[in-house]
């Protein structure tokens, strides 16, 4: 593929990312807002106006069969999508998995490292961190430091950020479609046939979308990192730039999601 139709495929599917990304966390970041709004002032009840109009939202137990239940999902699926895509172009099968320094892996072992990576942080952050919201913030922090740190040394300082990202946005993109969509389906599927509804399946979907206000910092950070190299991966102590810099961040959302 000659340079000028790869910077192209580059910039349509770098396009779709940040769009698709913009709809998911935009709407995520509504959704938490809207939901601590019923807890914190009307507990029925949200009035609100935007774009020429006033709108009225109110939180119903019961889903009505009459109307059309819309769903936030496909947002999720896009951005993980042309994220990976991205990845695989720009990384895989760009050969900046290597930089070629004595001690780190070849291009392809860098890959199948990373490949590796991500499955494994995924698999940690829902199986064990999850389990409470203080784990997941103790436990997430050490975890992206800690691989950062380890990731640096046998891959490039780009690709290890990169791969952080990554991982985050699969876990983010894994709690949509494994645990808070199906959780959301039963409690309709519940609710339309009239039973009692499990208020775990609720908690379960609330914490997970929480978590995601949360994890997105550290991942546009990541996002834009490459445009600053000298401070955030290039740097002698980039695994440590990137904790401070996730602290703070999620300092930000913390006060972003109680005002």
């Amino acid at each position: 593929m000659s340079y000028a139709a790869t910077e192209w495929l580059n910039l349509a599917i770098r396009w779709t990312h940040v769009f698709a990304g913009i709809l998911w966390i935009g709407a995520t970041w509504y959704f938490t807002w809207l939901d601590r709004r019923f807890h914190t002032s009307d507990p029925d009840e949200v009035w609100m106006v935007h774009s020429g109009g006033f709108y009225r939202v109110l939180k119903v137990k019961t889903p009505s069969p009459a109307h059309t239940l819309h769903w936030f999902k496909w947002e999720a699926a896009f951005t993980w999508l042309s994220g990976i895509a991205l990845l695989i172009l720009v990384y895989y099968i760009g050969g900046l998995m290597s930089d070629g320094e004595a001690g780190k892996l070849t291009n392809g072992w860098a890959i199948v490292a990373g490949v590796v990576f991500i499955v494994a942080g995924v698999m940690v952050y829902d199986l064990i961190l999850s389990r409470n919201d203080m784990l997941a913030m103790i436990g997430g922090l050490v975890g992206i430091v800690a691989s950062a740190y380890v990731l640096g040394r046998y891959m490039s300082a780009r690709a290890a950020y990169m791969h952080v990202g990554a991982m985050l946005g699969t876990a983010m993109a894994a709690n949509v479609w494994e645990r808070i969509i199906p959780a959301q389906k039963q409690m309709v599927r519940v609710a339309l046939q009239g039973g009692t509804l499990d208020q775990k399946l609720a908690d379960r979907a609330k914490t997970r979308s929480r978590h995601n206000t949360f994890m997105v910092m550290p991942v546009v950070l990541i996002m834009i990192s490459n445009h600053f190299p000298v401070t955030t991966y290039g740097s002698q102590w980039s695994w440590a730039v990137l904790g401070v810099l996730t602290l703070i961040g999620w300092g930000a959302a913390h006060v972003i999601r109680t005002r």
